[in-house]
């Protein structure tokens, strides 16, 4: 039986509907539990803040946001990572997250505290990744004298 690809499925019906799994998109989304809608790339770029679905060689699939737009390409991040992904291009790109649904209940990428969300998330990346690479540190110092 024939697989059909995300990028085939969003070129049939210009929409996706699918479950979120990991934990790179917490708390925002949780994996098994939550769905994100994407609908396919028009050929447009993105902005900063929008959360993207975009395709690494060979075959993985990636939900993260973009954090800084270039002129040749995207820096993306994942709301709970700390390494930036550089390099990606509007081609990687297959669609733009436009709404999410947790609880059966849907709410778009418009409603005011996703913004809210969005924005708080965004200024505080940095403070974040600090304090994560800090506690990872730490940890390995305090694993390393035991």
């Amino acid at each position: 039986m024939n697989k059909t690809t995300y990028e085939e499925f969003l070129e049939q019906n210009g929409q996706l509907t699918y479950t979120f799994n990991g934990i790179s998109m917490m708390p925002l989304l949780r994996s098994g539990k939550d769905l994100f809608v994407v609908e396919k790339n028009k050929g447009s770029r993105f902005k900063k803040g929008d959360v993207v679905l975009y395709r690494r060689p060979p075959d993985q699939y990636v939900l993260h946001r973009i954090i800084k737009v270039r002129p040749e390409d995207y820096v993306i991040l994942g709301d709970n990572c700390i390494n930036r992904e550089y390099g990606i291009k509007d081609q990687d790109i297959l669609g733009v997250m436009t709404a999410y649904i947790r609880g059966g209940k849907e709410h778009s990428v418009n409603e005011l505290p996703y913004r809210i969300y969005t924005k708080t998330r965004m200024s505080l990346a940095p403070l974040r990744i600090f304090c994560k690479k800090l506690r990872s540190k730490a940890a390995r110092l305090i694993k390393g004298r035991k």
